[in-house]
Formats: structure tokens, sequence, C-alpha cells
């Protein structure tokens, strides 16, 4: 399956969503450090319900800490700043979707690392400033499992 990153996230609540979500999909959830928050925060659990997934989460304490870990097969920056919208990437098994903090996104530099081609988007009415970082995530796997013919699904 794919793996889901939340790079330094800050909102316990969001981060919660993104672990219910990743149990009922099946995706790999990793937390690259600095938090925002304890990994005990109630707000985390609440949104988490009772998932027990917390198994699940792999926490990394820097961004090359994880590439080395897990070896990704390719890399997707999720951010505003992307020209690609999500729907033209072809997901495959192994490749990581990446968001970034909730009131910065992915640095600028991060962005440049990753190349043009690799930065994502998710289509917005042009006044809008961005999504909320669950709901990105929740976009962007359902679109990756769908192409996957929502493997291990029911």
């Amino acid at each position: 399956m794919l793996h889901v990153v939340l790079f330094q996230p800050e909102i316990p609540p969001n981060t919660g969503n993104i672990i219910r979500l990743c149990a009922n999909t099946g995706f790999h959830l990793h937390l690259i450090r600095p938090l925002g928050f304890d990994m005990d925060d109630k707000r985390l659990r609440r949104a988490g319900l009772d998932y027990r997934e917390w198994q699940g989460v792999q926490l990394h304490d820097n961004w090359e800490a994880f590439i080395e870990g897990v070896s990704p097969a390719k890399v997707y920056g999720f951010s505003t700043k992307g020209r690609r919208p999500y729907s033209d990437a072809r997901f495959a098994p192994g490749e990581a979707l990446v968001f970034g903090p909730e009131t910065r996104g992915l640095s600028a530099d991060f962005l440049a690392d990753l190349g043009s081609e690799q930065i994502l988007r998710l289509p917005m009415q042009a006044q809008s400033r961005s999504l909320n970082l669950s709901n990105s995530a929740a976009v962007a796997v359902y679109e990756a499992w769908r192409q996957l013919d929502f493997a291990g699904g029911i």
C-alpha cells in the first residue's frame, strides 16, 4: 500500500482523523517530528476514536530518517503551490503522499527538491487559501486507492 506522511503536523484532531483514514484504507501513516502535540493528546485520541492502529503510526525524527527507513518508490508533495492536479498522477504501491504543517505547508526548499512533476495540487476556487489537512489527505488517499482498485477493501 502507499504511505501517508505528515511532515511536522500541528493540530491533533487533523492527525487523529488521518489515523482513522489510514486505518480504514490500509495506508501506512508516518509522522515527521517535531509534532505540535503529544501522541497521548485527548483531542488526537478522540478524532481517532477507538482505533488501535497506533502501532501502525510510525514516528520519524526527521525527513532523512523517514527516507532511510522506508525508501519510498516515489514521493509526491501536496501543496497549493503545485501546478499539477492530483488526479493526473498515477499512484503505485510503495509511494509516499506528503503533507506539510497546517500553518505553513511544505517549504519551498522541500518542494524544489521534489521537482514540479512530484508536486500535486487539489483544485480550489481562485480566492481560496487552502483546504483542511485531513480533508486534503482524504481526497488524495481515496484517489490513490481508487487507482489501485481499492485493494484490500470490501
